[in-house]
C-alpha cells in the first residue's frame, strides 16, 4: 500500500502535469474588480483556519455581500452568533492564516481567497455590521494574499444548484437524533428538535 502513496511535488507533477496558462494567470495578490463583484454577490462562504489541534472549516452566511470589501486587499467578515465553540477564532489567535471559499447560488464558479486574519472588537466596526439591532461579537479583518476563481467542474459534477438533485430533509436523521445518539441518551431528541425553530429564531443574530 505504501508503495502507491505520493510523497513529493515532483511525483505530483509527473502524474498531473503543469497547470494551464489561464489557471496561473487568474491568481492575483489583491481583489480584482471582477472578484469584488463575486464577493458582493455571495451569501455564503466557507472559512478555513489552522491551529494547534489541526485544521477547521466552517460555514458562514448572510445576505449577499455580507463579507464587506474594505479595500482591494482587505475584507471584513462579521462573526454572527453561533454555538460558542469558536473553533475558527481559537485557531486565528494562534495562527492568522485563513482561506475563504465564496459560493453564489446558481453560479458555477467559486472564488478562493487566501490571507491572514485578525479578530477585531472595535466598536465602530461592530456597529457597522448591526442587523436587527444586534451587532456581531467580533469582526474578522482579513488581509488578502492571493485571490482567484475556481472553474465550474465541481459544482457541475455535484449538481449543487440543481433543484432536481435536492433530497428531502427527512432522508437524513434530525439534528436531535444525531446529538442524542452520539451523546448516548444525554439529550431528548424529540425535545431538541421541537425547540429548534424557536432556538433558531432567537439566536440567528
Amino acid at each position: 500500500m505504501s508503495d502507491h502513496i505520493i510523497r513529493d511535488e515532483a511525483a505530483l507533477r509527473a502524474l498531473y502535469g503543469m497547470p494551464s496558462g489561464a489557471a496561473v494567470a487568474k491568481q492575483v495578490d489583491h481583489l480584482h474588480p471582477h472578484y469584488q463583484s463575486m464577493i458582493r454577490a455571495a451569501p455564503f462562504a466557507v472559512l478555513a483556519t489552522i491551529g494547534p489541534n489541526g485544521v477547521d472549516a466552517t460555514p458562514r452566511g448572510d445576505a449577499p455581500g455580507f463579507v464587506e470589501i474594505a479595500d482591494d486587499r482587505t475584507l471584513l467578515l462579521p462573526d454572527r452568533r453561533g454555538n460558542n465553540r469558536i473553533d475558527s477564532l481559537r485557531n486565528i489567535v494562534t495562527d492568522p492564516r485563513v482561506a475563504l471559499l465564496f459560493l453564489i447560488p446558481g453560479i458555477g464558479e467559486t472564488l478562493r481567497v487566501n490571507g491572514t486574519a485578525e479578530i477585531s472588537i472595535d466598536p465602530a466596526l461592530l456597529t457597522r455590521f448591526v442587523v436587527d439591532g444586534k451587532p456581531p461579537r467580533s469582526v474578522l479583518v482579513v488581509r488578502v494574499i492571493t485571490a482567484f476563481f475556481q472553474c465550474t467542474k465541481a459544482l457541475v459534477r455535484s449538481r449543487l444548484w440543481d433543484p432536481a438533485a435536492q433530497i428531502p430533509r427527512t432522508a437524513l436523521p434530525s439534528t436531535g437524533t444525531i446529538v442524542a445518539d452520539i451523546a448516548r441518551g444525554q439529550f431528548d431528541a424529540a425535545a431538541y428538535d421541537a425547540a429548534a425553530p424557536q432556538r433558531l429564531k432567537e439566536t440567528l443574530y
